[in-house]
């Protein structure tokens, strides 16, 4: 909670990567919020008012699971909207002329889109493909697997390219972007 509460300050990119391995840590834990409190929640140096604060907060996401019938896969609602906001602006920013640099790191990260889209559902939306690629290889490297040249290229790219979109999305957010039809 605390994590997330700094990466929505700093990163939106980051910040929803890590609600989504915040849900894929509620499964692992069988959606218990009592075998999350003890086997996960119990490792963190919490003072007794941010232990209650955190065991609400996963309260509250796996009542949100449930509910939206999440517990075995797919995203919540909340992170849904989210992705969809990030995709509007994605759309906003290369529709305009104003964000040159934008353009430039989305042509140059499309190729390994394109390639990524192709090898897996080619009906999700290309910034969605984005960050299942990112999220599948922070996976990776939580397993400590290998990953190819080829692989790490590919995200560096994909990387720059979803960090420039998330500085435009809080700039959006706080000062507000000034595109063409403004």
């Amino acid at each position: 909670m605390y994590v997330a509460q700094e990466l929505r300050k700093k990163s939106i990119a980051e910040y929803l990567l890590y609600l989504w391995q915040t849900e894929d840590i509620i499964r692992a834990y069988g959606c218990s919020l009592p075998v999350i409190k003890r086997d996960y929640i119990s490792r963190f140096n919490y003072s007794d008012e941010q232990r209650n604060e955190v065991i609400d907060w996963f309260g509250n996401l796996i009542r949100m699971m449930n509910e939206e019938g999440k517990r075995e896969y797919g995203h919540l609602q909340v992170n849904e909207v989210l992705l969809m906001d990030i995709i509007d602006l994605h759309h906003r920013l290369l529709h305009s002329s104003k964000f040159p640099f934008y353009h430039a790191a989305y042509y140059k990260a499309l190729p390994f889109i394109v390639e990524l889209r192709n090898k897996g559902d080619k009906n999700v939306n290309e910034i969605e493909t984005c960050f299942d690629a990112l999220y599948g290889i922070l996976m990776l490297r939580l397993q400590k697997k290998d990953i190819s040249q080829e692989t790490e290229r590919a995200v560096k790219e994909i990387t720059t390219f979803v960090g420039l979109l998330s500085d435009y999305y809080l700039k959006d957010n706080t000062e507000g972007l000034k595109f063409e039809d403004d």
